[in-house]
């Protein structure tokens, strides 16, 4: 698949953090659920990606809508 990137999948999330601006060239991959941090009283984390990156989920399916 030519443009299998994270930027294009409908999972994609842009990376913001308390209000601020989105980060130019990451965001959140919500395909999965958030990472269990070690400390107990932690919140998880949704995994960071480039808006570049890929996985072997990526289908036709999942791509954004335009």
């Amino acid at each position: 698949m030519a443009n299998a990137h994270c930027e294009s999948c409908k999972f994609f999330d842009e990376h913001t953090g308390n209000g601020a601006a989105p980060q130019a060239d990451a965001g959140l991959c919500r395909f999965n659920p958030p990472v269990s941090q070690p400390e107990p009283e932690s919140k998880g984390l949704w995994p960071v990606v480039s808006t570049s990156d890929w996985c072997g989920h990526f289908t036709a399916e999942m791509t954004a809508a335009e």
